[in-house]
């Protein structure tokens, strides 16, 4: 295998040792170890990787130079929902139920019916609580509070009631 030289093999060493990324360390060890003359059988065998992995960190390296050996950024799967109605969905959420939604708190499969009705995106119920995650929100809330619950009621019976709860 030919090797650009970049770098000596002195200097990509002395790189991987200092490397924080395990990942990129291993990439420059194994073409450090392809520019001191070894097969890529037998850096594959000493590294325990495939003799592709080593043939395509080589062909990176002589393209790009270290660069080409860091991860690139994987697109992955896009989102259901898309990220820009990601501020309208939270206030959304923030708002709390509607007297539509019938509900007194909003739960996953209520979250997922408003995905649905408002939104236009089907969500499973793990897809809702992984998008929740996402978005900042937590699983753990007070609880919430009736409607039409009288609040300075409930004050005075605390006052009133604590004597006795004490005895």
């Amino acid at each position: 295998m030919t090797v650009k030289e970049y770098k000596s093999v002195k200097e990509l060493l002395k790189l991987a040792k200092s490397q924080t990324n395990a990942h990129l360390a291993r990439r420059i060890q194994a073409v450090a170890l392809a520019q001191q003359g070894y097969t890529c059988a037998e850096i594959a065998r000493m590294t325990a990787h495939s003799r592709r992995a080593i043939q395509s960190w080589v062909a990176k390296y002589n393209t790009h130079g270290l660069d080409g050996l860091k991860e690139q950024h994987r697109s992955g799967r896009k989102p259901n929902l898309p990220a820009a109605s990601y501020q309208q969905f939270s206030s959304r959420i923030d708002a709390g139920p509607t007297k539509n939604d019938a509900v007194a708190t909003l739960y996953g499969k209520d979250i997922q019916k408003i995905l649905n009705n408002e939104f236009g995106v089907v969500y499973s119920l793990n897809g809702v609580y992984q998008l929740l995650h996402r978005l900042g929100y937590s699983y753990l809330a007070p609880r919430p509070r009736h409607q039409k619950a009288d609040i300075k009621a409930q004050q005075d019976f605390k006052k009133t009631s604590a004597g006795g709860w004490k005895a």
